[in-house]
């Protein structure tokens, strides 16, 4: 079940809400198609095109819908209840289409918005080495989990950067120099490798740069925080967009879930069954209620933490450590809750859950969402070394805590 306006924070909804409602019935019915292809159908990507989707946190002064931090949340987590893998890819395209919006060059960002609607998909870990070439750079590598790579106009790829065959320092540091790289996707080679236990449909797949050139203007640096142009969301950052994106799919699917147990329950294949003998069940409800619990405490402590930075964006105020900490914290809490709540389903839905349909790939899915570095182990160990006064003079990457530079 979609979420009803009603719960949703107090303030402006975002416009997208209404057109992902009314796109839900045919968004849902692709699901099924879309996991045996690996990818998305094109049905799917030009509703999601064509509604603004792509743009959710672009400016509009390029063509976008420029959402604050809540409003994306609410946008990611509805879609996401509609269907996962949609949700997640347009989810992953918004993190790199936000971040070229935001801090690529005037004239780049002529170049990639020019057109209405254009997404930007690919992978930010350094995986890649771009060599320094004139005015650009050379690029070479070969990058995983590329989300939405199979619908995209331009890639997005993280490189160390090289000179004279040795890896550049940020000036005054040790540290070497990493960069976001945006090319043309016609210059990029699809390499597949996504036959994954779930979100098939996301078509993550790997792809590969190959010498190809990419001038000075068409990169920026993943460190970032405020954007050269755009509204309330545009204080975050790379980090920040992830944070949120990912905070939205867990609380989204993770309804999905619960959502899908309860149908089951009531009438498991049509017919009176052991499963649907379990809504007489006292064990059962009181953990039925327990997981509700989860899910609903993990849903308002996000969108008290995402409310608490819009108010900080919205006075032009930069984000504290603790704000990103906390958005840290919400986005691994509610991926727990999720985690734990579709383990329950499993077990109590017995063999049903065992054949293909909707509540077997709900549960792949949910088991593939948990394996994403943004919500590995080491970022709540970060978020507890900042609680007990032991993050001074360190700042939040997509991997946890580093040193300020």
């Amino acid at each position: 079940m979609i979420h009803d306006t009603t719960l949703h924070p107090k303030g402006e909804l975002s416009p997208l809400l209404a057109k992902a409602k009314r796109l839900a019935p045919m968004l849902a019915s692709k699901a099924e198609e879309n996991e045996a292809a690996g990818k998305l159908s094109d049905e799917t990507v030009a509703a999601l095109r064509e509604g603004g989707f792509f743009g959710l946190m672009v400016p509009e002064a390029l063509g976008g819908v420029d959402s604050n931090p809540v409003q994306v949340l609410s946008v990611v987590e509805t879609l996401c209840n509609i269907d996962a893998a949609t949700g997640w890819v347009t989810m992953a395209a918004n993190v790199a289409t936000a971040s070229a919006a935001a801090f690529l060059s005037d004239d780049a960002v002529e170049k990639v918005f020019s057109t209405p609607g254009q997404m930007v998909a690919g992978a930010g870990a350094p995986r890649g080495r771009a060599e320094v070439d004139g005015d650009g750079y050379r690029v070479n590598g070969v990058w995983t989990y590329g989300s939405g790579c199979l619908h995209c106009d331009w890639i997005h790829a993280g490189a160390m950067v090289y000179e004279n065959g040795a890896p550049r320092m940020l000036p005054g540091t040790n540290v070497p120099e990493v960069r976001i790289f945006i090319l043309p996707v016609a210059e990029v080679e699809m390499l597949g490798n996504w036959d994954v236990i779930g979100l098939r449909a996301t078509g993550s797949v790997d792809y590969a740069i190959r010498d190809v050139f990419v001038p000075e203007e068409m990169t920026h640096f993943p460190t970032e925080y405020v954007g050269k142009r755009g509204g309330d969301s545009y204080r975050i950052g790379v980090v920040g967009f992830s944070s949120l994106g990912h905070t939205g799919f867990a609380l989204g699917h993770g309804r999905r879930v619960l959502d899908e147990l309860a149908a089951l329950v009531k009438t498991p294949d049509g017919r009176p069954g052991p499963l649907a003998e379990k809504a007489n069940s006292d064990a059962f409800r009181q953990d039925f209620a327990v997981a509700e619990g989860k899910l609903r405490a993990a849903r308002a402590l996000a969108y008290d933490v995402w409310g608490d930075i819009l108010e900080t964006t919205r006075k032009d105020e930069a984000l504290s450590l603790r704000q990103f900490t906390l958005a840290r914290l919400v986005l691994n809490h509610a991926t727990t809750a999720m985690m734990e709540n579709s383990v329950f389903a499993h077990r109590v839905a017995g063999g049903i859950s065992l054949h293909a349909g909707t509540m077997q790939r709900a549960l792949r899915d949910t088991f593939a969402a948990t394996q994403h570095v943004m919500v590995a182990d080491n970022a709540l160990r970060d978020c507890g070394r900042d609680f007990l006064g032991f993050a001074e003079n360190k700042r939040w990457t997509p991997r946890g805590l580093v040193d300020l530079v």
